[in-house]
């Protein structure tokens, strides 16, 4: 009888143990409950602390991507599972506050978040944007940062001038999504933030970066080979630090063939090879993630994730693992089989995988283990 107990205890074990795994999810922002129409374009970061800061717009109408949008934030203390009340973050009026992005910088802690504020009953169709980096009609971009956590936010700083392009560049878009850090060679401790400009279906991805731990940013060069006839193959951005310290941008496609589109830095993001395809990260034109999880060390291999729906619409939302730097994404895995579009990855303390991700008009947060990715992989 204890034999039997003993077998049967273990066997229970194993199977909690299995189903201990599997991805468990929490909702994040929730329309109804946290007072907009529509909560849209997430990004999240993980303090040097463990505190997650989740970011996104709040929208006046459900129907509109610049609808009044306010910029809002919460914070998690428990990698996850529970969040704190809605913290609304920078609010400009009539002015829609779009795209945004966040970075930390791991020496010393600051998170910055970058957005653009685009001007009140405008869209990026409108034929009223103009260039330049003055005036009343022109798309601005804004910094906010905190030094405790997200629990306190400095007022927001118009850096537009040192990070637009003064010609040419109608609308701006951080990310949307998240920037990085360089960790190794020459530009190492560099922070970065990856941007698209329009004019509209003429878009061009290119990166924002600073060198003195946010306290001046500037503004790269347009990575070439962007353009598929008339129309642009690369929109919405995010950007990777690769083994060697050089970066790959990572563009939501919008011409040309159905999946995400690539180009590689070796000069810290300001200047770029040109824009070629990913065949592998299939893309129904969505904005998608691509995180650096781990560097190789000894025997064992790097690894980059990258999340997006791989379907021709936004639904079955996957995560992806490289071990080369994303030439192959050998292993994938299905997250979320119905509606999903933004997403944004982040590792956590434990080296447990987030994604915070749109899924039926709300934003929820789903955890897992790297062996839920990777089971059953050769």
């Amino acid at each position: 009888m204890l034999k039997f107990g003993s077998t049967l205890l273990a066997l229970l074990c194993l199977t909690a143990n299995a189903l201990a795994v599997e991805p468990v999810f929490h909702p994040v922002f929730v329309p109804a409950s946290d007072g907009f129409k529509s909560i849209r374009i997430p990004s999240v970061v993980i303090t040097p602390k463990g505190t997650l800061l989740a970011f996104a717009e709040g929208r006046l109408n459900a129907n509109s991507d610049q609808a009044e949008n306010k910029i809002i934030a919460k914070r998690s203390t428990d990698s996850g599972a529970t969040w704190s009340p809605l913290a609304l973050l920078a609010d400009d009026g009539e002015n829609s506050l779009n795209n945004p992005t966040a970075v930390v910088d791991q020496k010393t802690g600051r998170v910055f978040l970058m957005y653009q504020r685009i001007p009140a009953h405008s869209k990026e169709t409108s034929k009223s944007i103009a260039t330049g980096l003055e005036g009343p009609t022109i798309y601005r971009n804004f910094i906010v940062t905190t030094d405790d956590d997200g629990l306190h936010w400095s007022t927001p700083l118009d850096v537009t001038r040192t990070t637009k392009h003064p010609t040419v560049a109608t609308t701006i878009a951080s990310g949307p999504g998240i920037g990085i850090q360089l960790t190794r060679g020459q530009y190492k401790g560099r922070l970065i933030i990856p941007f698209n400009e329009g004019p509209f279906y003429k878009w061009n991805n290119f990166a924002v970066y600073s060198d003195d731990d946010g306290t001046t940013w500037a503004v790269g060069q347009n990575a070439p080979g962007n353009m598929a006839g008339q129309r642009s193959k690369v929109n919405e951005v995010q950007m990777v630090e690769l083994e060697d310290g050089s970066v790959m941008l990572n563009s939501r496609q919008y011409a040309g063939a159905k999946c995400r589109k690539i180009a590689i830095s070796h000069d810290g993001a300001v200047t770029w090879s040109p824009i070629t395809d990913a065949p592998a990260l299939r893309d129904p034109s969505c904005m998608g993630s691509i995180l650096r999880y781990t560097f190789a060390e000894g025997n064992q291999p790097g690894t980059l994730l990258y999340s997006g729906p791989d379907a021709g619409k936004r639904i079955n939302g996957t995560v992806y693992l490289s071990h080369d730097d994303g030439q192959t994404w050998p292993i994938k895995k299905t997250l979320e089989p119905g509606s999903f579009s933004y997403s944004v990855l982040v590792k956590l303390p434990d080296a447990t995988i987030g994604c915070l991700f749109e899924t039926n008009d709300q934003i929820h947060f789903g955890r897992f283990p790297l062996d839920w990715l990777t089971a059953g992989s050769k």
